[in-house]
């Protein structure tokens, strides 16, 4: 639950504070965990706002009745939220939001979304707390740079707070044609591929070869600017993909598996923002 942060606060003081997610601010932009209902129905409702009337995916019936997204995974796992309190402070608010679920949450199911796309033993064996991060989007008003690294901002503290030990699930690239996407699966399996102790692997009825082109013809930078952003900010974090891809033809995408250490995260990305974080709890 939310809480009034003390003033003076510092990253050193945050990794001490498991009591609860205390939200962070970034002008009228705050993140924190959905602690009602309504907020998690808002939540779903951007989800089907932006994956389905915006970008194309196919919803069943359920979605196309409710127009929400909503699966079995969202009663099982915390939903960050980027909210803007100048509109509201509560629901009407959200403008963007992340699926994190961890490894006991999962358990209580019995399965990770990613299951049915990836073989993920290499991590549900890894000896340490997982965190599948999953569903993310920002309203189209507020794609900016802040939206975004709130979102991270929010995942780094998450991690703090619950001692995850890996970061993984499935990033999306824009196409369900993985032919057009060969200079960037190329470039991916060739310069990120993960440590064979940690590497994920496409199911095998799935899986679609991310190897398409002969390495040396890819052009890294044209292969890098074609890159989501979120799959190019998992790599700034010293992130991995798996083995293999999957074609998702309900959203229209090809996925791969993306999965980040959060000691590479802390050091990344937690020096770079420090003095924000600090400036925000303030």
């Amino acid at each position: 639950m939310s809480a009034e942060k003390p003033r003076g606060s510092t990253l050193s003081t945050l990794d001490l504070d498991r009591t609860g997610f205390h939200e962070l601010r970034g002008g009228n932009l705050g993140v924190r965990i959905a602690t009602t209902d309504a907020e998690k129905d808002a939540a779903q409702a951007l989800r089907y706002r932006v994956f389905f009337e915006e970008m194309g995916a196919h919803p069943d019936a359920q979605a196309q009745r409710l127009k929400r997204d909503v699966d079995e995974f969202d009663e099982y796992a915390d939903h960050l939220l980027v909210i803007d309190h100048a509109i509201s402070s509560g629901p009407e608010g959200v403008v963007g939001t992340y699926r994190l679920m961890q490894g006991d949450a999962a358990s209580r199911l019995g399965r990770f979304y990613s299951q049915s796309e990836f073989d993920i033993s290499p991590l549900t064996e890894f000896p340490g707390r997982l965190l599948e991060v999953g569903r993310s989007c920002v309203d189209a008003r507020y794609r900016g740079r802040a939206a975004m690294q709130l979102l991270w901002r929010g995942i780094a503290y998450y991690i703090f707070l619950h001692q995850i030990d890996v970061l993984f699930g499935c990033a999306s690239l824009p196409s369900p044609n993985p032919d057009d996407l060969s200079e960037e699966l190329t470039y991916l399996y060739q310069n990120h591929l993960a440590p064979p102790a940690l590497r994920v692997r496409a199911l095998p009825e799935r899986r679609v070869e991310m190897l398409r082109r002969d390495p040396l013809t890819i052009d890294t930078r044209s292969a890098l600017a074609k890159l989501p952003p979120l799959i190019k900010g998992y790599l700034r974090l010293g992130g991995y993909v798996g083995d293999g891809a999957v074609v998702d033809p309900q959203f229209n995408t090809t996925d791969v598996a993306v999965l980040v250490k959060s000691e590479l995260m802390a050091d990344k990305y937690y020096r770079h923002y420090e003095r924000r974080l600090r400036d925000a709890l303030d």
